[in-house]
């Protein structure tokens, strides 16, 4: 991706905006609208393209473990910050799926909120996705639900198995990356799944 590409990926995000901070051309962020947090640093740097992005401890090391060309974040905490150098040998999902994890945890964004929202869901429980949205602060977003859960950058921390439609059905096999995986989990959370069905008033959480 080229910086102009990176740059208006991380503009496409709700309430952004683009700043020079050092009076540098070569250093070129994204930040969000009220807080004036940055989630993008651009930069070159040893003839390469940099990106800064904040991360959770967890992604931190999956992302550096993952590509050579994601290491410690470069002046910056490198607890909380990777840097991404862009040299082609990553894909571009990834990279999107990097700013957007950034995005998330320096706004707050719905999909933050949605996010948490999922990770209160008990185990032996389900909730809908009109539920989800409620939790989430606006019970209006039901879709915007199913576009996050669809794109759940932490599938072990953030049990998107266990919410179902308004009438506790399962989605289809394509959510869970098998037929009968999303069952399986439920069951093995000690749901009861008959017919493709949840019985909502046994196992369904009270918003």
């Amino acid at each position: 991706m080229t910086r102009e590409e990176l740059l208006a990926y991380g503009l496409s995000f709700a309430d952004t905006y683009q700043s020079a901070p050092f009076h540098d051309p070569n250093w070129q962020l994204v930040r969000v609208k009220g807080s004036d947090k940055a989630f993008l640093w651009t930069y070159e740097r040893e003839g390469k393209l940099n990106i800064n992005v904040k991360v959770t401890p967890e992604w931190r090391d999956f992302w550096r473990s993952t590509y050579e060309a994601v290491i410690p974040g470069y002046h910056q905490n490198k607890e909380h910050w990777n840097t991404v150098i862009i040299d082609g040998s990553i894909p571009e999902n990834d990279i999107k799926r990097m700013i957007a994890e950034s995005y998330d945890l320096v706004s707050d964004s719905p999909r933050k909120r949605i996010y948490e929202a999922v990770r209160k869901i008990p185990r032996g429980k389900v909730a809908t996705y009109g539920q989800v949205a409620k939790l989430a602060g606006n019970e209006k977003m039901s879709r915007a639900v199913g576009n996050a859960l669809h794109n759940n950058p932490d599938p072990e921390g953030i049990p998107c198995y266990r919410v179902v439609n308004a009438k506790g059905e399962l989605s289809g096999a394509f959510a869970f990356g098998g037929e009968d995986e999303q069952r399986k989990r439920l069951e093995a959370d000690g749901i009861e799944v008959a017919g493709n069905r949840v019985d909502l008033k046994k196992y369904g959480i009270t918003v």
